[in-house]
């Protein structure tokens, strides 16, 4: 088994691994977007042990090509009830939950609105992320998050389960979409406000249609952030901030923050995507071919308690993920673009540049941990722990 690490948040670290899981329910969200439910077998109730603010890849082969994506999961943690159900007095069957919007161009999230039906099987990792609050620490705590479009989605398990660990727990969530169509889980949002009244506080805000607050329409752009922090959460009464979204309202959200002086340490987010509109994903496992005498980069790494090596060109500036994939087609990854964290290593040996960084929290950094996706080598030989 790898070993496990803990965050700030105390979340139990583990390296991802895949396990083929049927889909339960494919339940329509939105005319673009697809709630979908996976059975966890007994076996592998430890395996998808998560926090609310966690995600998992998913992947599939479409169209002959193998694809993977990460998706937030969007319901709270609950622990299958231990009884007579197994026939052995164990845990009975659970459930994990992630909802997929449909992007425009993307493969993976048009075949899963339009095709994934009950009772198929894809492959599922078992769960990630550090997007999650300090469960211990809830009473009193006033959580913000502000999302938008499918953003959404971890926030909704981690409302549920602020609100339900504490009494004295406040949540408030800025959510942005185009109309009132676009607005994903909006009847589950309307019972949890009915749930909590007056410790959860929800502002929807609408880009393309007309609210009767004038704060409420149009884009978030910086004055109307600026608004929102001046009469509706003033950063002085907020304890945890949580941000997912497109890259410019994330980064414009951080550096407000930042700005009126809240502490990045209490300011956690998620991106779905860190480039341009149709930017094309970093490919990982492309063909590079090491030519005699050229020089190379030696790489050596540990997976799953066995050593492997690869030599890698330096002409190809290839990252460590796409060599070591050249010779462990297990290695960890999905996104391939610094946002997950699935390919996270630890640099044991050696230097390397790291792109981007989406993912890893300064704690692991200073510890050596890089993702491998994003880090290319600056040095000869490299040595590099997936287990660590």
């Amino acid at each position: 088994m790898a070993a496990v690490n803990l965050g700030s948040t105390g979340v139990r670290k583990r390296r991802g691994r895949f396990h083929e899981l049927e889909v339960a329910e494919v339940r329509p969200l939105t005319s673009d977007s697809v709630e979908v439910t996976f059975t966890v077998p007994a076996e592998l109730i430890d395996e998808y042990d998560y926090v609310a603010g966690q995600h998992v890849a998913l992947r599939a082969e479409i169209d002959g090509h193998e694809v993977r994506r990460s998706y937030s999961i969007c319901r709270p943690p609950v622990r299958p009830a231990t009884g007579p159900s197994t026939g052995s007095g164990g845990p009975s069957t659970g459930t994990i939950s992630v909802a997929i919007k449909r992007d425009l161009g993307g493969r993976f999230s048009t075949w899963a609105n339009r095709e994934l039906r009950a009772g198929h099987r894809i492959d599922v990792m078992s769960p990630q992320g550090t997007f999650t609050s300090n469960l211990a620490e809830l009473d009193g705590r006033h959580v913000v998050a502000i999302a938008a479009g499918s953003g959404i989605t971890p926030m909704m398990a981690l409302a549920h389960t602020v609100l339900e660990a504490s009494d004295s727990a406040r949540f408030t969530l800025v959510y942005t979409n185009r109309s009132t169509l676009d607005v994903m889980f909006l009847d589950e949002l309307a019972d949890l406000k009915d749930r909590y009244p007056s410790r959860l506080a929800l502002h929807h805000v609408l880009s393309r249609e007309q609210r009767t607050a004038p704060l409420l329409s149009g884009r978030i752009d910086q004055a109307k952030l600026d608004i929102m922090l001046d009469a509706l959460i003033p950063p002085a009464t907020v304890d945890e901030w949580f941000l997912c979204g497109p890259f410019e309202l994330v980064q414009l959200c951080r550096d407000t923050l930042e700005a009126r002086g809240v502490d990045p340490a209490h300011v956690r987010f998620e991106l779905f995507t860190t480039g341009e509109p149709g930017e094309v994903r970093p490919d990982a496992g492309r063909p590079v071919v090491v030519q005699t005498g050229e020089p190379v980069v030696h790489i050596d790494f540990t997976l799953d308690g066995q050593s492997s090596s690869v030599d890698s060109p330096v002409s190809a500036n290839e990252s460590l993920l796409n060599a070591a994939l050249r010779v462990r087609p297990d290695v960890p990854f999905a996104c391939a673009g610094g946002v997950c964290g699935t390919c996270r290593a630890k640099l044991v040996e050696g230097s390397v540049n790291m792109r981007e960084n989406y993912a890893l929290e300064p704690d692991e950094l200073e510890r050596g941990y890089v993702l491998t996706c994003q880090s290319h080598a600056t040095s000869e030989n490299v040595l590099l722990d997936y287990d660590g």
